[in-house]
C-alpha cells in the first residue's frame, strides 16, 4: 500500500515539475543570487535583490513544510521516501499529527485515514464533511463538536450514538450533507455521532468528496409451493422443492456532493446481479440555510419509506412489495421540495410532482409506448407529505435496523397523491409510524387507494418489529400484512369481459408472514441472514363477495383458477450481505 502511494505521489510531483518554471536552471543552495542583467540607472534607487530559488529537493522531511515548492509536504514528497522519520512501523496511528503525516506509522498497511485507527472520537483530521462556510462550521467552532466521551470497558465508537448529548437523529447519508443540525444536538453533519460512528452512513468516512460504494449478497434458498386439496384426499399439494444459489444483490453507489454546491447531495444506483441497470439516481440541492432542499430525482420516490430505503437497510432482505406494487408505480423523472416547518423539525412537509409515461419495471425510464399499441394517457402524479417527530428524529431513510440500544423515537407521516396511469386514474393515501425505544422498534404502515375509472378501492398493510438480542451481535426481526380489495370493482365499469388486461391487471390478494434471524459478523455492514417466508396469493371472482378483514378463505377461485389462484409459498433463505 505504501509502495503504492509513494509511486502515485512521485508521479504527481513530476507533473508538477513540468511546469514553466521547470525550464530554469537549478542553482546550488549555497550560490549567492543571480546579478540582474540591467545595471541601476543613477538617481533611482536599486532593484530588490532577487529571492532564491526554492531547493530541489526536500531535504527536511519533518517540518511539514513543502520546502521545495512542488505542492508535496514531507512524507508525501519523493524526495523523502528513503528518509528515516517517513519509514513505517515503530508508532501508533493514533493522534491527529500521526494520521496526517503520510506515514504508515503502525506498519499495517493502511496510511493516515485509510487506517481504521483513525476513525476514533478523538481524530479530527478525518472527519468527511466539507470544511467550508457558515452553514457547516469546522470542527474548532461547531458547540460541542470535542465533546466525546470516552470508551470504556467494551464499548465501540457505534456505543456514542444517541449518547453523550446525541439526540440519534443523523443518521443516513442524506441527512450527513444537508449543512443542517437536523436533530438540534448541536452536531452538524460529520460531526454527529450518527454520521461519524455509524459505519453504514459512508459520505463521512475517509476524505470528503465523490465516493463509490458497494452493497453484495449472496444467497441460498429453499421454496416449496402448496395449493389447497384438488383430489379431495383431505391433504394440501405440495410441490417438489425448488432450490437456488446466487448473487441476490449487487447494488453500486456513487455519492457525495455535488460540485461547487455547498451542502449539496447525489446519488446514483445501479444494480447489476442480473444486468446492468440503473434503478435511482437522485440530486439535492439546498434551497436557503434553513434546511429545505430541491431534489430532481428519476421519480421513484412516493409517499412509503419503505421503498427508499437501501437495500442494505432491509431487515427481511426484501422490502414488502406487495404494499407498493398498486400505489408506487413510478414515473419517468420527479420534482420534490421538501424540509422542516417548525424550526425545531417537529413539523416537516414534502411536496413533489412527477411525469414520464414509464410503468413500474425495477429500471429509471421503465416501459414506453410501442407501435401498434392502443392509445394510452401520459402518466403523470402529484401529492404532498406531512412529518410529524413527536419524540426524538425520524428521517424516512433511516435504517429500520438496531445495532446498539437507541433512544426513544416516535414519529408519524400521512400523505396523499393523485396518479394519471396509462389507462386509469386513481387517489392515494398512505399513513406510517414508527416507535424505537432501546432493544425494541416497530414500524406501521397503511396504503390505500380509489381508482376513479373503475369504481374501486385497494388497501394494503404492513407491520414491521424489530428486537436487540445481543447488541453488535444478533438482531430478529418480523413482519406481517398484505393487499386485499373491501371493494371489489363495479361489474358494470369493468364491462362483459371483465375489464382487465396486460394494462390494468386483476387484483391478485397476498397475505405475508416473514421472521429473520441477523448475525453481525463485521459492525453493521457484514450480515448473515436466515429468513423464513410464507406468502399466500388469492384471485377472486369480481362478482364474489369481498374477503373479511383480507384473511383468506374459501372464497378463493379452485375449480376453474390459473395455477397461482390459491396458492401458499414457502420460502427459507440463507444469504450473507456486505457493504462498503
Amino acid at each position: 500500500m505504501r509502495g503504492l502511494d509513494h509511486c502515485i505521489l512521485g508521479v504527481l510531483a513530476a507533473l508538477v515539475a513540468l511546469g514553466p518554471c521547470a525550464l530554469a536552471v537549478a542553482q546550488d543552495d549555497d550560490d549567492p543570487p543571480a546579478p540582474s542583467i540591467d545595471p541601476p540607472v543613477p538617481g533611482q534607487p536599486a532593484s530588490p535583490p532577487m529571492q532564491p530559488a526554492p531547493p530541489a529537493r526536500e531535504t527536511i522531511c519533518d517540518d511539514r513544510i513543502d520546502n521545495d515548492g512542488d505542492g508535496l509536504t514531507d512524507c508525501a514528497d519523493a524526495d523523502c521516501f528513503g528518509h528515516p522519520h517517513c519509514e513505517a512501523g515503530g508508532r501508533e496511528e493514533r493522534t491527529n499529527e500521526a494520521c496526517s503525516d503520510w506515514i504508515d506509522n503502525d506498519g499495517d498497511g493502511a496510511i493516515d485515514c485509510e487506517d481504521d485507527d483513525c476513525q476514533a472520537p478523538h481524530i479530527t483530521v478525518c472527519r468527511g464533511s466539507w470544511q467550508g462556510g457558515v452553514a457547516n462550521p469546522g470542527p474548532a467552532d461547531a458547540p460541542g463538536a470535542g465533546d466525546v466521551p470516552e470508551l470504556s470497558g467494551g464499548m465501540s465508537v457505534e456505543d456514542l450514538i444517541g449518547r453523550g448529548g446525541d439526540v440519534d437523529g443523523e443518521r443516513n447519508d442524506y441527512l450527513c450533507s444537508d449543512g443542517i443540525d437536523n436533530d438540534g444536538d448541536g452536531r452538524i453533519d460529520c460531526q454527529d455521532f450518527g454520521c461519524r460512528f455509524d459505519p453504514s452512513v459512508t459520505v463521512c468516512s475517509g476524505a470528503p468528496g465523490i465516493r463509490f460504494s458497494v452493497v453484495a449478497g449472496l444467497s441460498g434458498s429453499l421454496r416449496i409451493n402448496e395449493t389447497p386439496d384438488i383430489d379431495g384426499d383431505g391433504f394440501s399439494e405440495y410441490s417438489d422443492p425448488i432450490g437456488d444459489v446466487r448473487v441476490q444483490r449487487l447494488q453500486l453507489r456513487a455519492l457525495g456532493p455535488i460540485p461547487l454546491i455547498q451542502n449539496s447531495f447525489f446519488l446514483i444506483n445501479v444494480r447489476a446481479e442480473r444486468s446492468l441497470r440503473l434503478t435511482f439516481a437522485t440530486f439535492n440541492i439546498p434551497l436557503g440555510n434553513e434546511g429545505h432542499y430541491l431534489s430532481v430525482n428519476t421519480g421513484s420516490g412516493g409517499l412509503s419509506p419503505g421503498l427508499v430505503v437501501s437495500t442494505a437497510k432491509q431487515p427481511l432482505l426484501d422490502p414488502p412489495f406487495y404494499l407498493f406494487n398498486a400505489f408506487e408505480q413510478a414515473n419517468g423523472a420527479a420534482l420534490e421540495v421538501g424540509g422542516p416547518i417548525t424550526s425545531d423539525n417537529v413539523l416537516r412537509f414534502r411536496v413533489f410532482a412527477m411525469g414520464g409515461s414509464g410503468e413500474r419495471t425495477g429500471n429509471v425510464g421503465g416501459v414506453f409506448f410501442r407501435p401498434g399499441e392502443e392509445a394510452r394517457n401520459f402518466s403523470y402524479s402529484g401529492g404532498a407529505q406531512l412529518h410529524i417527530n413527536a419524540i426524538g428524529f425520524y428521517d424516512r431513510f433511516d435504517t429500520p435496523f438496531l445495532y446498539v440500544p437507541v433512544p426513544l423515537t416516535l414519529a408519524f407521516m400521512a400523505g396523499a397523491r393523485f396518479d394519471q396511469r396509462p389507462i386509469e386514474r386513481f387517489v392515494a393515501w398512505n399513513a406510517f409510524a414508527t416507535f424505537r425505544y432501546s432493544i425494541f422498534a416497530m414500524r406501521a404502515e397503511a396504503y390505500g387507494r380509489y381508482v376513479i375509472d373503475f369504481d374501486g378501492v385497494q388497501q394494503a398493510w404492513n407491520v414491521q418489529f424489530t428486537l436487540l438480542l445481543v447488541p453488535r451481535t444478533l438482531v430478529l426481526a418480523a413482519d406481517v400484512g398484505g393487499f386485499f380489495v373491501p371493494v371489489e370493482y363495479d361489474p358494470a365499469v369493468l364491462g362483459p369481459s371483465g375489464g382487465f388486461s396486460s394494462l390494468f391487471r386483476q387484483p391478485v390478494e397476498e397475505f405475508q408472514v416473514r421472521a429473520a434471524l441477523h448475525w453481525y459478523y463485521f459492525r453493521n455492514i457484514g450480515l448473515m441472514s436466515l429468513m423464513y417466508s410464507m406468502h399466500m396469493f388469492c384471485v377472486r371472482d369480481t362478482q364474489s363477495a369481498p374477503l373479511a378483514s383480507g384473511v383468506f378463505a374459501d372464497e378463493c377461485r379452485t375449480a376453474d383458477a390459473t395455477p397461482d389462484a390459491n396458492l401458499t409459498e414457502h420460502e427459507i433463505r440463507l444469504e450473507t450481505q456486505f457493504r462498503f
